[in-house]
């Protein structure tokens, strides 16, 4: 891996935990001469992911749609930062620049591209790795809801196996690294046509 993706909120969460991960995130990504590609934004763990990145010596490149770059305060200190036109833009163009992808906390549009990249990753449009850093258990309670997904029969353990865990950044990226697809059929049980 060269480059990994994070996705994350841009807000700082309630509890300075949440900070203090994103902060160990960015810098872990720096020391390993990873560059982190993120939203661009310079609030929230957004801006804190990508600081620490930087002051760590690390590269940065933002990709932000012009509509969000006042909302999230646009960061202006990074390596590079993309503007682009759209949020689906946004998204395809952060995940072509990126070998792998880390979901930190956050919010509604964390989850969204978490779910769209692990889609893409189940289908086979890539094989690049996912980890969820679950800073204080905050992926527990999905966790628990994508095991009970398999359980009923809609996912398969091969793909809800692809969403790596840790709580440890280093120790994300070294699964990361070590990750092999699984060359699995999407579909749960293969209906006759």
């Amino acid at each position: 891996m060269k480059s990994i993706c994070v996705f994350c909120g841009s807000n700082p969460g309630s509890d300075p935990v949440y900070a203090a991960g994103a902060r160990a995130m960015g810098a872990e990504i720096a020391r390993r001469g990873l560059v982190l590609v993120y939203g661009g934004g310079a609030v929230g763990l957004m801006g804190i992911v990508a600081n620490a990145a930087l002051e760590a010596g690390g590269e940065v490149h933002g990709v932000i749609p012009y509509a969000l770059r006042q909302k999230e305060v646009g960061h202006h200190g990074l390596t590079r930062l993309e503007v682009v036109d759209t949020m689906h833009t946004r998204k395809a163009r952060m995940a072509e620049l990126s070998d792998g992808f880390v979901a930190m906390p956050g919010g509604i549009g964390t989850f969204e591209e978490l779910f769209e990249i692990w889609t893409w990753g189940q289908l086979g449009i890539h094989a690049k790795p996912l980890g969820l850093l679950n800073i204080a258990g905050f992926y527990d309670p999905l966790a628990q809801f994508l095991d009970a997904t398999v359980g009923a029969g809609f996912l398969k353990d091969q793909h809800r196996a692809m969403a790596m865990t840790d709580t440890d950044p280093a120790a994300l990226l070294d699964r990361m690294e070590a990750y092999v697809p699984a060359a699995v059929y999407k579909w749960v049980e293969k209906e006759e046509v």
